[in-house]
């Protein structure tokens, strides 16, 4: 199991330079990824919270400053981007980070203004939809060979996109599901490299976090699908309240569990002290407690 940080982009880390610094710090502490909410204007409470970077600059200025992390977003609403223009910057990044590069994706928070604020599409349906055939564009662009498409929100008529992704055949995908109660979420994630699950069984009136057993289930009925290929299964665990041991103790479950990624919401931090970053960079330089 690799651990990795989430940072926001907004806030103290609206300077996109600092993420890129502690990007690098997370590097030498020995985390294995590191990212970035890729929020547009997200309303906050406090004012000081609310100035935004942009997550691919971030992510450009990230790739330059380390050599051995993952990078990625934490996550990419591609219902409300132009799939060609992610694509592009997916590619930009990929080759800036010689094959570092995840994309996480997903329906998006609606509580970004980004959706509500500019008319961007608010139907869960739709930006489902969307979502679908955003991937299916990028897995196109990322390709290098001819392609078209023709969907209902988006069209492409035949062209090529130049250079083709660093990684072979594209960009791993992860993508946020629902399980096992939105099975069309779960049919989406498993077409791709990646789920990033929420759990939550029928007459549940939200999701929440997947326990070790739950990851264990989950992971036996997706390997029906994905067989022997590689498949990542990503929780985002808090260890704030845990003492070391008490965090090594659950790291061993999800891992044992079968979990391949933990991630440390260092965001959490940027909450209780807003204006304020060394309470994440503490965090981050004291390196991952699960192993």
């Amino acid at each position: 199991m690799r651990n990795g940080v989430v940072l926001p982009n907004m806030g103290v880390c609206a300077d996109a330079a600092l993420l890129a610094e502690l990007g690098r710090e997370a590097e030498q502490a020995g985390w294995d990824g590191v990212f970035v909410w890729d929020a547009l204007n997200a309303p906050m409470d406090d004012p000081r919270n609310r100035p935004t970077c942009d997550a691919w600059i971030a992510l450009g200025l990230l790739a330059a400053a380390t050599d051995r992390v993952t990078i990625g977003t934490m996550i990419t609403p591609l219902s409300r981007r132009r799939p060609w223009k992610v694509a592009r910057e997916t590619t930009t990044v990929d080759h800036l980070a010689k094959g570092r590069l995840v994309l996480p994706v997903g329906l998006g928070a609606m509580d970004d203004h980004g959706f509500s604020k500019v008319s961007e599409e608010t139907d869960r349906r739709k930006r489902a939809q969307r979502l679908d055939e955003a991937l299916a564009i990028l897995q196109g662009c990322w390709s290098g060979a001819p392609f078209s498409f023709v969907g209902e929100h988006f069209r492409v008529d035949e062209t090529i996109f130049l250079p083709p992704s660093y990684q072979r055949p594209r960009v791993p995908v992860w993508v946020v599901a629902v399980w096992p109660r939105r099975p069309r979420s779960m049919a989406r994630a498993l077409r791709w490299d990646g789920i990033i699950p929420t759990y939550a069984p029928p007459g549940a009136e939200r999701g929440r976090d997947p326990k070790p057993d739950e990851i264990a289930a989950l992971r036996a009925e997706v390997e029906e699908t994905t067989g022997d290929r590689r498949y990542d299964y990503v929780v985002e665990i808090s260890t704030k309240e845990r003492s070391d041991a008490e965090a090594a103790e659950l790291a061993a479950a999800y891992a044992d569990a079968g979990t391949t990624w933990w991630l440390e919401p260092v965001w959490e931090r940027f909450y209780e002290h807003p204006g304020e970053v060394e309470p994440m960079r503490e965090r981050i330089q004291q390196g991952p407690l699960a192993r």
